[in-house]
């Protein structure tokens, strides 16, 4: 073993933790101590995330409460002088509330007042609360859509969006500079923590029905059939209510999946992207003959789709079709109904079809792009708020935001404007799949695809780190026989045209993005993820389409010119 990592194993043995936590230490293998103590566990782009276990790399009441008395101690010092107070969450997963109840004694325990919220609720609403209430900071207990024996923690700051620089390196600061787990306060102080739920859940439903553009056309497609699953998770606490309170009446939810349990255990992977974890929604819609499908992740922070193609089967949608209906959705209702007037701007992330940016153009309004991570479009909004008005946005992981009430990505505000979206087309003789075509035809078919290779452990990251290196030393003049004509290193900070040779600094943070521009209009980013051990490939084509009828074909052709291009990079 590691000397460094056999040292931080005595650290744990010799500390005040629990006896069956070092039991449990002593019981694992050479090869499980080095995962579970190589490293500390780090934000990423979606905060804390990991194993649940012992040790330093996993999540556990110690390392959720190392965070957390650094965190509250970052915020003392940050708000000095101030009547401190942060807001809790928590979703089905295992040992989820425990972790928030721990949490939750660990920040009163500091002196700071805790809301915490009574039950399980959708991350979106914890955003919402804490600028509802005032707070100047919120923990969310969640891995969203990791499997099983993952759980995680997600930090807010005051805005309700996730921490970013120069918060998130500050809090790890705080953290590293505790001298060991004895510095944690765990003893809670009960006159310090209140529990919230029902006052909540309305402000934050009110204001999601506020958003309504087409009230006419909900009230005259009010029987539109809608299929939901919640995949065990939050979901099922609003986005029901809140299809109903916008007057649909027609709703399904998949029963199977419909009771929160955070061992998932109809799926192997609770994630709407993933085509199986959708399954038992598209059984029931097909039985139903339904008009949309939808499902949310175990946290109800991002949600999948489907309807039915031209053939009448159910096909889902990915990330950037549906962000590509909610956009334009959102911009011709904006026009229609007198509400653009050049001070709007739809955001996007660097990963995510460039269709929206043609959309946007369409209706002069702007789309600028952030990083990977709804805590950097949230801070565009904060950067822009007075001169710019926040129309709606995502990323092509099927996360959505609709307004700026909440500063992350909300699956109940978006279940609610699919549904209104899908209510509109079908009152306009659209089918969702009709008016996609649409799209397709006036801004350019744009077809999308990832490719996610999983590297797991200590040697799975040196791997990633490898294949990037490997990637900025090794630029190719061409891929897939066409010739690259750009590179943007999101880590260097620099753009460079490949033909003249010319440079240009790149107005981001730093981040290990790699992306290559073809001549044809083709774009492929390489990014590792900040949450999951795993190195992403995104893949976008385009081509114009003339014509609707001309779907088919024109679809083919860009499936195999992404086919071509997985084979170049041998993905």
């Amino acid at each position: 073993m590691v000397t460094n990592i056999q040292d931080k194993v005595n650290i744990w043995l010799n500390s005040s933790i629990d006896e069956a936590s070092k039991t449990a230490i002593r019981s694992l293998s050479e090869e499980d101590l080095n995962e579970a103590f190589y490293k500390d566990l780090e934000f990423g782009t979606g905060g804390l995330r990991g194993i649940m276990g012992v040790g330093s790399n996993r999540i556990n009441k110690y390392t959720i409460g190392m965070t957390t008395q650094g965190l509250a101690n970052y915020l003392i010092k940050a708000f000095p002088n101030e009547v401190i107070k942060v807001a809790i969450a928590h979703d089905s997963r295992n040992n989820s509330r425990y972790f928030a109840e721990t949490t939750a004694a660990v920040f009163s325990a500091n002196g700071i007042y805790v809301y915490l919220f009574e039950s399980l609720r959708p991350t979106p609403e914890l955003s919402f609360a804490i600028r509802e209430l005032g707070c100047q900071s919120g923990v969310v207990l969640t891995a969203s859509h990791n499997p099983k024996e993952y759980n995680g923690y997600k930090a807010y700051w005051d805005d309700g969006a996730q921490v970013i620089a120069p918060h998130d390196k500050n809090i790890i600061a705080e953290v590293q500079a505790i001298a060991g787990i004895e510095a944690v306060k765990f003893e809670k102080d009960d006159s310090k923590i209140e529990l919230i739920g029902a006052e909540l859940d309305e402000k934050y439903l009110s204001a999601i029905k506020e958003l309504t553009l087409a009230p006419e056309a909900i009230k005259n497609q009010k029987d539109l059939k809608i299929v939901f699953s919640p995949i065990h998770g939050t979901g099922i606490t609003l986005v029901p209510e809140i299809l109903k309170r916008k007057g649909f009446e027609n709703v399904f939810v998949v029963e199977e999946q419909a009771e929160p349990n955070g061992n998932f255990p109809t799926v192997i992977y609770p994630n709407p992207e993933e085509q199986e974890a959708m399954t038992l929604a598209l059984i029931k819609a097909k039985e139903l003959d339904a008009d949309l499908v939808m499902a949310t992740d175990p946290d109800a922070d991002r949600v999948g789709m489907a309807a039915k193609n031209d053939q009448g089967e159910f096909e889902l949608l990915n990330g950037n079709q549906a962000a590509s209906l909610l956009v334009y959705y959102l911009l011709r209702k904006w026009k229609e109904n007198g509400k653009l007037n050049g001070n709007q701007m739809i955001i996007k992330t660097i990963v995510t079809t460039d269709l929206l940016t043609r959309i946007a153009e369409k209706f002069e309004v702007d789309c600028p792009e952030t990083l990977t991570g709804f805590k950097y479009i949230a801070a565009l909004i904060k950067q822009e708020e007075g001169k710019k008005e926040f129309i709606g946005g995502g990323e092509e992981s099927y996360g959505y935001m609709i307004s700026d009430f909440v500063r992350d990505k909300d699956a109940i505000a978006s279940c609610a404007m699919l549904a209104e979206m899908c209510a509109w087309a079908k009152d306009q003789g659209m089918s969702v799949f009709d008016l996609l075509k649409q799209i397709y035809v006036e801004n350019g078919f744009y077809l999308e695809a990832l490719v996610s290779m999983t590297k797991k452990g200590m040697k799975g990251a040196d791997e990633i780190r490898q294949m990037m290196v490997d990637m900025r030393e090794k630029t190719p003049d061409t891929i897939a026989g066409c010739k690259v004509i750009k590179t943007m290193d999101y880590q260097s900070l620099i753009e460079k045209d490949m033909i003249s040779s010319a440079e240009r600094a790149i107005d981001q943070p730093k981040s290990n993005v790699l992306q290559f521009y073809l001549e044809d209009g083709s774009k492929i980013s390489a990014r590792p993820s900040g949450t999951e051990p795993k190195i992403k490939f995104y893949i976008s084509v385009n081509t114009p389409l003339t014509s609707a009828v001309h779907f088919n074909e024109t679809k083919q052709f860009l499936e195999t010119r992404i086919e071509t291009i997985k084979k170049s990079l041998h993905l």
